[in-house]
């Protein structure tokens, strides 16, 4: 596989990601707050929740900017499945199924991105070098 074609299979992900970060960090306290309003019916813990809702925009923007950078790629795709993978568990305690769907489509393209990276042995820190090698 080309890293001009990695690229631009990584980037629909890593704009989605970023997006959500940037979006939700200039109001980090409402999205705190709101996530914590949207989990109240969770056996989750509050603190936890809480703890959570802090971490997740800067989760989103830093795999986002690495992702679309291709830095530490593998890495990166292995922690956004496991938020994909939080974002599914906690939706289970709270019965929201739709939801669900969404994060399963994002965790398959992420397992796609994954597959394809380790099938192709495709190098890390590409840095925005397209060139074919």
């Amino acid at each position: 596989m080309k890293k001009t074609t990695f690229f631009f299979l990584r980037l629909p992900m890593a704009l989605s990601l970023l997006g959500h970060g940037l979006i939700r960090l200039p109001k980090l306290q409402g999205f705190s707050t709101w996530m914590a309003d949207f989990m109240q019916a969770s056996y989750l813990p509050e603190f936890l929740i809480t703890i959570f809702s802090y971490s997740v925009p800067f989760i989103e923007l830093i795999t986002g900017l690495l992702l679309l950078a291709g830095i530490f790629t593998r890495v990166t795709l292995y922690l956004s499945l496991t938020l994909m993978a939080l974002f599914i568990f906690g939706n289970t305690t709270i019965e929201n199924w739709e939801a669900i769907t969404s994060e399963l489509l994002h965790a398959a393209y992420l397992g796609g991105l994954l597959i394809c990276l380790e099938r192709y042995n495709l190098k890390d820190l590409e840095l925005f070098n397209l060139r074919e090698k």
